[in-house]
């Protein structure tokens, strides 16, 4: 039966058709929208049984026209967190996913997708309840609208919600500003020979604010875990470690040097600069964040997740070794 991907041409989906692919499946149908054409690419390396455009899958999907089908990973969306254009954001984010999951209840077909740790704005609690969900920006409100209906519903069939974290790795070159710290932090390094990080700001030290860094190595783990084993429910999805953004910096500058530097030497040598904090982005960021991972233990998940060190290294390795 075949197993399909929206998004598929994005930074997650294509890792998870890549995972498919290393877990013996090829039967995947690509659905994704290659305005962007040079998407493409991420695919290149991928065995898959069809492609199909975004706008043309909704209406065969609600016909029935797929016959069979093992499980939808629902990976499609706007993820720019700065968009302010809602109408975009809703209908691309929102509409489109409950009208997938219509069609997967009346089908019975699994559905896992992606929400996001949005949902929680500021914080300072990231825990899978309604008093923890408070969105800073329209990105955030169109994944917690979706986690509402499915709440509300309580599907038949499984369906699985992960609130991904701040997810890095290979493949989220084209997704430009929206691309990991650790993808800027290298080409900042490579370009102009040195890292900015934020300035202090809100009581955070200079590259001193945190997030819950997370490989995309372990989300397609957990995308497949319960693919394979089942269960349903909304899920955190990161490390439940958070950490600075100097680590992931620190990291990048030592991977790619060869070096093993403390953070002070790498900013008395300038490899290092700290920038004033925006204007634009008080009170919209989110200067901590950290997966309480209660849920997703009790779920029966029990791998561990790479620290920055371990995954922010080896994801640079894997630039380096792609880079012209």
């Amino acid at each position: 039966m075949a197993i399909i991907v929206t998004g598929a041409a994005g930074f997650i989906g294509a890792n998870l058709v890549r995972g498919l692919n290393d877990a013996g499946e090829t039967d995947v149908i690509a659905v994704d929208d290659l305005t962007q054409a040079d998407k493409f690419a991420n695919l290149a390396d991928c065995e898959i049984a069809d492609y199909l455009d975004r706008s043309d899958f909704l209406p065969r999907l609600a016909a029935g026209q797929f016959g069979n089908v093992r499980a939808i990973l629902h990976q499609g969306a706007c993820s720019d967190t700065m968009e302010t254009e809602g109408r975009y954001m809703m209908e691309n984010n929102y509409r489109y996913s409950v009208s997938i999951l219509d069609a997967c209840e009346k089908q019975k077909i699994p559905l896992l997708y992606a929400s996001s740790a949005a949902v929680y704005g500021a914080g300072p609690r990231f825990l899978e309840q309604r008093d923890a969900e408070k969105p800073l920006n329209v990105y955030g409100w169109s994944k917690f609208l979706f986690d509402q209906v499915v709440r509300r519903r309580k599907p038949s069939t499984q369906v699985v919600g992960f609130r991904y974290f701040n997810v890095y790795g290979p493949r989220e070159a084209h997704k430009g500003r929206m691309a990991s710290v650790a993808l800027h932090n290298f080409g900042e390094l490579k370009k102009d020979g040195r890292v900015r990080l934020f300035e202090g700001w809100a009581g955070y030290g200079n590259g001193e604010q945190k997030r819950d860094f997370v490989s995309v190595e372990d989300v397609v783990k957990v995308n497949l875990h319960f693919l394979e084993k089942g269960g349903s429910g909304i899920f955190n999805l990161g490390t439940g470690r958070a950490q600075t953004f100097n680590d992931v910096a620190r990291t990048v500058v030592n991977t790619v040097k060869g070096t093993a530097e403390p953070l002070e030497k790498l900013v008395a040598s300038k490899l290092i600069e700290y920038v004033t904090f925006p204007d634009a982005l008080k009170g919209k960021y989110q200067s901590f964040t950290q997966a309480d991972l209660t849920k997703l233990r009790a779920a029966g998940y029990t791998a561990d997740f790479l620290t920055v060190e371990e995954g922010v290294a080896r994801y640079v390795r894997w630039l380096l070794a792609s880079s012209p």
